[in-house]
C-alpha cells in the first residue's frame, strides 16, 4: 500500500461537506463568494418548469479550504456541489449555445436584484460575457457539496486581474 495520498477527503480536513441556505440578499453573496470561480458542463444545468426548480450540478474551487492548504503546503482542492434555486418563475440567458452539449461554463458570480418583494431576479454571471437570470418570487436557494474533495486539476489557486 503506497503512502502517496491519491485524493484528498473531507476526513483529511477534518471538516465536513458545505450546506448553506440563501434567503436573503446577503446569504446570495456568501454563496456567490463560495462559488467564484465554479465550473459546470453545460449539459448540467436543468430548470423544471413545472416545479419551479433551477438545478446546477458544478465542480466548485473549496475558497473556504485556501488558508490550510497554503499552511500544509498540499494542492487545492475542488468539490461537487448542487446550486438549487427554488420558486424559479422563468429563465432566461445569453451566452450560452444550446448546440453546444461540450460546452464548459465558469461561474464568476450571483446578483441579486430585488424587484417587487421578495421577488426579484438572480443573475448568474459566466466568464465571456455569459449570464443566466432567474425571475424569482423569492429566494429560496440551497447549495450543497455532493463529493468528496478532489485535487484541483490545475493545482492552482483561481487569480483575476486587480
Amino acid at each position: 500500500m503506497s503512502d502517496t495520498p491519491t485524493d484528498a477527503s473531507f476526513v483529511d480536513g477534518g471538516e465536513r461537506p458545505l450546506r448553506l441556505i440563501a434567503r436573503d440578499g446577503d446569504d446570495v453573496q456568501v454563496v456567490s463568494a463560495l462559488l467564484q470561480d465554479a465550473v459546470f458542463p453545460a449539459t448540467e444545468m436543468k430548470w423544471d418548469a413545472g416545479r419551479r426548480r433551477f438545478a446546477l450540478l458544478l465542480n466548485r474551487f473549496r475558497w473556504e479550504d485556501v488558508p490550510a492548504a497554503e499552511r500544509r503546503g498540499r494542492a487545492f482542492e475542488r468539490v461537487q456541489a448542487l446550486l438549487i434555486i427554488d420558486d424559479v418563475l422563468r429563465v432566461a440567458s445569453q451566452g450560452i449555445d444550446p448546440k453546444q452539449s461540450d460546452m464548459i461554463l465558469s461561474l464568476l458570480s450571483i446578483d441579486w436584484d430585488e424587484t417587487e418583494a421578495p421577488g426579484g431576479t438572480l443573475t448568474l454571471h459566466l466568464a465571456g460575457d455569459g449570464a443566466i437570470a432567474l425571475h424569482v418570487d423569492a429566494i429560496e436557494m440551497t447549495l450543497k457539496d455532493v463529493t468528496r474533495p478532489y485535487i484541483a486539476p490545475s493545482a492552482k489557486q483561481p487569480k483575476h486581474p486587480e
